[in-house]
Protein backbone atom coordinates (compact mmCIF):
# COMPACT_ATOMS: atom_id res chain seq x y z
CA UNK A 1 0.00 0.00 0.00
CA UNK A 2 2.66 2.39 0.85
CA UNK A 3 4.64 1.50 -2.24
CA UNK A 4 1.81 2.14 -4.33
CA UNK A 5 0.55 5.63 -2.97
CA UNK A 6 4.80 6.60 -3.33
CA UNK A 7 4.27 5.54 -7.23
CA UNK A 8 1.16 7.44 -7.51
CA UNK A 9 2.52 10.56 -5.60
CA UNK A 10 5.40 10.45 -7.36
CA UNK A 11 3.16 10.46 -10.62
CA UNK A 12 0.87 13.25 -9.60
CA UNK A 13 3.86 15.25 -8.80
CA UNK A 14 5.74 14.68 -12.47
CA UNK A 15 2.37 15.46 -14.13
CA UNK A 16 2.06 18.73 -12.13
CA UNK A 17 5.69 19.45 -13.16
CA UNK A 18 4.91 18.50 -16.70
CA UNK A 19 2.49 21.19 -16.98
CA UNK A 20 3.45 25.09 -17.76
CA UNK A 21 1.68 26.20 -14.33
CA UNK A 22 3.48 23.31 -12.47
CA UNK A 23 6.85 24.60 -13.90
CA UNK A 24 6.23 28.12 -13.37
CA UNK A 25 5.75 27.30 -9.58
CA UNK A 26 8.65 24.78 -9.52
CA UNK A 27 10.44 27.63 -11.12
CA UNK A 28 9.33 30.38 -8.21
CA UNK A 29 10.01 27.75 -5.51
CA UNK A 30 13.45 27.03 -6.37
CA UNK A 31 14.04 30.73 -6.93
CA UNK A 32 13.03 31.26 -2.86
CA UNK A 33 15.27 28.57 -2.14
CA UNK A 34 18.03 30.50 -3.87
CA UNK A 35 17.32 33.84 -2.89
CA UNK A 36 17.41 32.85 0.83
CA UNK A 37 20.69 31.00 0.18
CA UNK A 38 21.93 34.24 -1.81
CA UNK A 39 21.12 36.29 1.66
CA UNK A 40 22.78 33.99 3.74
CA UNK A 41 26.40 33.76 1.53
CA UNK A 42 26.32 37.39 0.98
CA UNK A 43 25.91 37.87 4.36
CA UNK A 44 28.95 35.19 5.02
CA UNK A 45 31.13 37.17 2.66
CA UNK A 46 30.92 40.78 3.91
CA UNK A 47 32.60 39.19 7.28
CA UNK A 48 35.92 39.98 5.00
CA UNK A 49 35.42 43.77 6.34
CA UNK A 50 35.88 42.14 9.80
CA UNK A 51 39.48 40.77 8.31
CA UNK A 52 40.59 38.34 7.49
CA UNK A 53 40.75 36.08 10.74
CA UNK A 54 36.80 36.55 10.41
CA UNK A 55 36.26 35.54 7.04
CA UNK A 56 38.69 32.60 6.92
CA UNK A 57 36.89 31.14 10.62
CA UNK A 58 33.66 31.40 8.74
CA UNK A 59 34.49 29.15 5.92
CA UNK A 60 36.48 26.85 8.33
CA UNK A 61 32.97 26.68 9.82
CA UNK A 62 31.73 25.21 6.97
CA UNK A 63 35.23 23.34 6.13
CA UNK A 64 35.26 21.75 9.41
CA UNK A 65 31.38 20.41 8.98
CA UNK A 66 30.85 18.16 5.85
CA UNK A 67 27.28 17.65 6.75
CA UNK A 68 26.62 21.35 6.63
CA UNK A 69 28.94 22.49 3.44
CA UNK A 70 27.57 19.23 1.10
CA UNK A 71 23.65 19.71 2.75
CA UNK A 72 23.60 23.40 1.58
CA UNK A 73 25.71 22.62 -1.34
CA UNK A 74 23.40 20.19 -2.53
CA UNK A 75 19.87 21.92 -1.66
CA UNK A 76 21.31 24.62 -4.21
CA UNK A 77 22.67 22.60 -6.77
CA UNK A 78 19.33 20.77 -6.87
CA UNK A 79 17.42 24.44 -6.84
CA UNK A 80 19.69 25.98 -9.56
CA UNK A 81 19.19 22.52 -11.89
CA UNK A 82 15.31 22.80 -11.21
CA UNK A 83 15.32 26.10 -12.25
CA UNK A 84 17.09 26.17 -14.95
CA UNK A 85 15.49 23.10 -16.61
CA UNK A 86 12.19 24.98 -15.65
CA UNK A 87 13.38 27.92 -17.38
CA UNK A 88 14.73 26.44 -20.39
CA UNK A 89 11.28 24.08 -20.90
CA UNK A 90 9.16 27.39 -20.43
CA UNK A 91 11.00 29.02 -23.19
CA UNK A 92 11.16 26.20 -25.20
CA UNK A 93 6.64 25.93 -24.80
CA UNK A 94 6.55 29.51 -25.56
CA UNK A 95 8.58 29.14 -28.81
CA UNK A 96 6.62 26.16 -29.91
CA UNK A 97 3.05 27.73 -29.58
CA UNK A 98 4.60 31.14 -31.87
CA UNK A 99 6.68 29.63 -34.38
CA UNK A 100 6.48 33.15 -36.15
CA UNK A 101 7.48 35.69 -34.45
CA UNK A 102 5.26 38.98 -34.32
CA UNK A 103 5.91 41.51 -36.79
CA UNK A 104 5.42 44.45 -34.59
CA UNK A 105 5.40 43.63 -30.66
CA UNK A 106 5.24 46.49 -28.43
CA UNK A 107 5.88 45.21 -24.46
CA UNK A 108 3.27 47.29 -22.32
CA UNK A 109 3.55 45.80 -18.96
CA UNK A 110 7.19 43.93 -19.35
CA UNK A 111 10.06 45.83 -18.64
CA UNK A 112 13.62 45.53 -18.94
CA UNK A 113 14.39 43.21 -16.56
CA UNK A 114 12.12 40.93 -17.87
CA UNK A 115 13.10 41.47 -21.73
CA UNK A 116 16.69 40.39 -20.17
CA UNK A 117 15.86 37.55 -17.78
CA UNK A 118 17.02 34.80 -20.76
CA UNK A 119 20.26 36.71 -21.45
CA UNK A 120 20.85 37.29 -17.76
CA UNK A 121 20.65 34.28 -16.94
CA UNK A 122 23.27 32.48 -19.12
CA UNK A 123 25.47 35.37 -17.86
CA UNK A 124 24.47 33.97 -14.48
CA UNK A 125 25.07 30.84 -15.52
CA UNK A 126 28.83 31.30 -16.65
CA UNK A 127 29.63 33.58 -13.70
CA UNK A 128 28.29 30.84 -11.21
CA UNK A 129 30.86 28.31 -12.64
CA UNK A 130 33.61 31.10 -13.06
CA UNK A 131 33.09 31.85 -9.43
CA UNK A 132 33.56 27.92 -8.26
CA UNK A 133 36.65 27.64 -10.48
CA UNK A 134 38.39 31.10 -8.81
CA UNK A 135 37.61 30.61 -5.17
CA UNK A 136 36.20 27.16 -4.90
CA UNK A 137 38.90 24.71 -7.30
CA UNK A 138 41.47 27.52 -7.78
CA UNK A 139 42.54 26.94 -10.92
CA UNK A 140 41.74 30.18 -12.98
CA UNK A 141 45.43 31.27 -12.76
CA UNK A 142 44.64 33.68 -9.77
CA UNK A 143 46.58 33.69 -6.43
CA UNK A 144 44.94 31.12 -4.23
CA UNK A 145 45.75 29.25 -1.10
CA UNK A 146 43.19 26.82 0.52
CA UNK A 147 41.64 27.52 3.21
CA UNK A 148 42.62 31.58 3.11
CA UNK A 149 39.34 33.01 1.79
CA UNK A 150 40.65 36.67 2.55
CA UNK A 151 43.34 36.77 0.25
CA UNK A 152 41.83 34.75 -2.35
CA UNK A 153 39.25 37.21 -2.66
CA UNK A 154 41.64 40.38 -1.99
CA UNK A 155 44.05 39.15 -4.48
CA UNK A 156 42.06 37.76 -7.27
CA UNK A 157 40.16 41.22 -7.62
CA UNK A 158 42.63 43.20 -7.45
CA UNK A 159 43.33 42.31 -11.34
CA UNK A 160 41.06 44.82 -12.85
CA UNK A 161 39.78 41.77 -15.30
CA UNK A 162 38.44 39.68 -12.61
CA UNK A 163 36.46 42.63 -10.83
CA UNK A 164 35.27 43.61 -13.73
CA UNK A 165 33.73 40.43 -14.67
CA UNK A 166 32.36 39.84 -11.27
CA UNK A 167 30.79 43.73 -11.62
CA UNK A 168 29.48 43.06 -14.58
CA UNK A 169 27.44 39.57 -13.78
CA UNK A 170 26.09 41.49 -9.81
CA UNK A 171 24.44 44.08 -12.51
CA UNK A 172 23.01 40.75 -14.58
CA UNK A 173 22.15 39.25 -10.97
CA UNK A 174 19.50 42.29 -10.04
CA UNK A 175 17.98 42.51 -13.08
CA UNK A 176 17.33 38.67 -12.74
CA UNK A 177 16.48 38.78 -8.72
CA UNK A 178 14.32 42.17 -9.05
CA UNK A 179 12.23 40.27 -11.72
CA UNK A 180 12.33 37.09 -10.54
CA UNK A 181 11.62 38.54 -6.42
CA UNK A 182 8.60 39.89 -8.35
CA UNK A 183 7.22 37.16 -10.23
CA UNK A 184 7.80 34.48 -7.95
CA UNK A 185 5.37 36.65 -5.60
CA UNK A 186 2.74 36.54 -7.96
CA UNK A 187 3.41 32.81 -8.71
CA UNK A 188 3.02 31.78 -5.80
CA UNK A 189 -0.22 33.95 -4.79
CA UNK A 190 0.74 36.78 -3.73
CA UNK A 191 -0.42 39.47 -6.22
CA UNK A 192 -3.42 42.06 -5.18
CA UNK A 193 -3.82 45.46 -6.21
CA UNK A 194 -3.54 46.32 -2.33
CA UNK A 195 0.06 45.09 -2.48
CA UNK A 196 1.43 45.03 -5.92
CA UNK A 197 3.45 48.29 -4.50
CA UNK A 198 4.82 46.61 -1.46
CA UNK A 199 5.79 43.70 -3.65
CA UNK A 200 8.19 45.62 -5.95
CA UNK A 201 8.86 47.77 -2.97
CA UNK A 202 10.34 43.95 -1.19
CA UNK A 203 12.14 43.39 -4.64
CA UNK A 204 13.88 46.23 -5.38
CA UNK A 205 14.92 46.23 -1.43
CA UNK A 206 15.92 42.86 -1.21
CA UNK A 207 17.96 43.59 -4.41
CA UNK A 208 19.57 46.08 -3.37
CA UNK A 209 20.76 44.80 -0.56
CA UNK A 210 22.01 41.41 -1.77
CA UNK A 211 23.75 42.79 -4.89
CA UNK A 212 24.97 46.00 -2.92
CA UNK A 213 26.78 43.06 -0.36
CA UNK A 214 28.15 41.27 -3.10
CA UNK A 215 29.66 44.50 -5.13
CA UNK A 216 30.88 45.96 -2.24
CA UNK A 217 33.88 43.36 -1.91
CA UNK A 218 35.65 43.70 -5.77
CA UNK A 219 35.20 48.01 -5.36
CA UNK A 220 36.64 48.07 -2.02
CA UNK A 221 39.56 45.86 -3.51
CA UNK A 222 40.17 48.23 -6.50
CA UNK A 223 39.67 51.52 -3.98
CA UNK A 224 42.07 49.93 -1.94
CA UNK A 225 40.49 49.71 1.07
CA UNK A 226 40.97 45.75 1.47
CA UNK A 227 44.79 44.78 1.36
CA UNK A 228 46.24 41.68 1.08
CA UNK A 229 47.25 40.62 4.75
CA UNK A 230 49.65 37.44 4.28
CA UNK A 231 52.56 36.14 6.43
CA UNK A 232 55.67 34.48 5.17
CA UNK A 233 53.84 31.09 4.46
CA UNK A 234 51.47 32.35 2.54
CA UNK A 235 54.05 34.15 0.40
CA UNK A 236 55.58 30.80 -0.19
CA UNK A 237 52.75 29.13 -0.94
CA UNK A 238 51.35 31.39 -3.70
CA UNK A 239 54.96 31.10 -5.22
CA UNK A 240 55.23 27.55 -5.45
CA UNK A 241 51.34 27.74 -6.25
CA UNK A 242 52.49 30.37 -9.21
CA UNK A 243 55.59 28.89 -9.95
CA UNK A 244 53.97 25.05 -10.64
CA UNK A 245 51.33 25.98 -12.71
CA UNK A 246 54.06 27.94 -14.96
CA UNK A 247 55.86 24.64 -15.43
CA UNK A 248 52.87 22.87 -16.22
CA UNK A 249 53.08 21.94 -20.23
Amino acid sequence: MAGRLGEAMTTSALTFYGSTIGKKVAMAVSGLVVVGWLVLHMLGNVTIFAGREAVNKYAAILADNPPLLWGQRLVVLAALGTHVHAALSLLAHNANARPVAYNRRKDLATNYAALTMKYGGFTLLAYVLYHLAHLTLGVTGAPFVKGDVYNNLVLGFQNPAIAGFYVIAQCALALHLFHGIWSLTQTLGVEHPKYNALRKQVALVLTGVIVCGFLSIPLAVQAGLLQPEMEGTDVLQIATDETEEGSQP
